[in-house]
């Protein structure tokens, strides 16, 4: 995948993006054949146990691109940049997307509108992709509040002059969180670059859901967009039940999970 075909993909092709944390989650994502994978800074979330994305940093984030790429060669993948990232200067932004894209990231992804453009437009000129991401800004949450945007004529406004800058700033795709799905479906029109929608509707070129999420892992967590495509807690709570069952009746380790000292008897 390269920024090229991602491009081609919009009006022909939906795309298919998830968020992964890990070695083990993006090897199984790339044998999957998804689109792209976003290291997103929702592990604050599921990786860290935060009720916020605002307590991530650099630091974290860092040892998670690396990891997922390290799994997923192949496949595209975009890192978050956390909060304070790209706030506090434009030479810390460009150094800081610097670093995302040396520890594996193909392109990083930052939250904001028509505000951010001119700092996203220093770094493609720099040679940094950029994604943007407008709508519900999770890092800004406690400002602008946990609602969808573009219910009122003023967003509505507001957001597409917003995903219009971002295009003209040279982003190769913007994410659209929580936009109400009529106003989500004009922007979508408006752009030569593909949307990519969490809870925006049917409209998107294409979509993203967080790892935890869509696999059940996360059951304390159901937003309307939330569709899951397996009860993972269960399963997994389940499966740890089982072994300890088996170790409690000395059922497990079997002889079939012991080493002997006859010569040759070792198996993997």
């Amino acid at each position: 995948m390269s920024i090229k075909k991602i491009l081609k993909m919009k009006n022909k092709e939906k795309i298919a993006m998830i968020t992964a944390y890990d070695y083990i989650s993006a090897k199984i994502a790339e044998a999957a054949g998804i689109d792209l994978i976003l290291v997103g800074d929702s592990a604050s979330n599921v990786m860290l146990g935060n009720e916020d994305t605002v307590k991530i940093g650099m630091e974290e984030m860092l040892i998670f691109i690396k990891a997922v790429k390290k799994g997923a060669p192949n496949t595209f993948v975009i890192g978050d940049m956390p909060f304070l990232s790209y706030q506090v200067s434009e030479s810390e932004a460009i150094k800081n997307a610097g670093l995302i894209l040396k520890a594996g990231a193909d392109a990083v992804k930052l939250e904001g509108g028509k505000h951010v453009a001119p700092l996203v437009n220093k770094m493609v000129n720099y040679g940094i992709p950029v994604m943007g991401h407008i709508g519900f800004t999770p890092q800004s949450y406690k400002q602008i509040g946990i609602s969808s945007k573009g219910k009122s004529k003023t967003e509505e406004e507001l957001l597409i002059e917003s995903a219009i800058s971002l295009e003209e700033a040279g982003v190769f795709s913007i994410v659209l969180e929580m936009v109400t799905e009529p106003v989500a479906k004009k922007i979508t029109e408006s752009l030569s670059i593909p949307t990519i929608g969490i809870g925006a509707g049917r409209f998107c070129d294409g979509q993203v859901l967080v790892w935890h999420d869509f696999l059940g892992l996360n059951k304390d967590f159901e937003p309307k967009f939330l569709k899951r495509y397996l009860n993972g807690f269960e399963l997994f709570k389940e499966a740890i039940e089982n072994y300890s069952k088996d170790v409690k009746n000395g059922i497990f380790p079997s002889v079939e999970n012991v080493f002997n000292p006859v010569e040759g008897s070792d198996q993997k």
